[in-house]
């Protein structure tokens, strides 16, 4: 299972008496990504969003990054000092980055981050997503129908390439171009969870052999 999560550094530099103008959020992002996109894809993610925004007298950064296989926490904490580290030598050599103090969150993504790429579709492979057709494509069952307009579909991924996406659905298998495609949505299955969960609790009880013999130190361990 991915792990994911959330590193929250605080970071910039009081700025004595003189309070900065608002400026332009865009054109901070912008100056953001110029520093941060570089050091993220150095350390092998994909910088999948950034935003800027106020909370007060600061600004919060968000970084949201994420790799094949998904990252861990860990490896979150380590991009996180990264880019901080990026984000002071910037502004020592050339400046402000964001005018007056600012918090830097790194996260990985989310269920409820939308697929837009097709990189999110590929590292979902096997989970069930719900989307809209933009064109007029025709699902297995209406092949020889004038097929309809936008319409929701359920189903899930089966593979995806770098130029389109198969989906399982209740109807059969189909297949999708991206340009087709809106944002895609994965969908929480609580059956899954159910299913899960029984098998943690009755998974041990056909292997009564082997219970006698787990002594308190390796319940210990186990508990950590």
């Amino acid at each position: 299972m991915t792990q994911r999560g959330r590193a929250t550094r605080s970071t910039g530099r009081p700025r004595g008496a003189e309070r900065p103008r608002g400026g332009d959020l865009g054109a901070r992002r912008n100056r953001l990504r110029d520093v941060i996109e570089p050091v993220i894809a150095e350390a092998g993610y994909d910088l999948e969003d950034l935003s800027v925004s106020r909370a007060g007298r600061r600004h919060v950064v968000r970084v949201i990054v994420d790799a094949d296989g998904g990252i861990n926490l860990d490896a979150v904490a380590d991009v996180s000092r990264a880019v901080s580290a990026a984000l002071d030598s910037a502004e020592e050599t050339g400046g402000d980055i964001v005018a007056g103090e600012y918090q830097l969150e790194v996260s990985s993504p989310g269920v409820d981050r939308p697929l837009t790429l097709p990189r999110h579709w590929r590292r979902n492979v096997g989970r069930l997503v719900r989307v809209t057709t933009r064109a007029a494509v025709a699902l297995p069952e209406q092949r020889g129908e004038q097929p309809a307009g936008d319409r929701q579909v359920t189903g899930r991924i089966v593979a995806a390439d770098d130029e389109r996406v198969v989906l399982e659905t209740d109807t059969g298998r189909a297949e999708w171009a991206y340009a087709e495609l809106g944002p895609g949505r994965v969908q929480v299955e609580f059956s899954r969870l159910d299913e899960i969960d029984e098998a943690d609790e009755f998974g041990d009880t056909g292997e009564t052999g082997d219970s006698d013999e787990i002594d308190d130190e390796d319940v210990e361990d186990e508990e950590r």
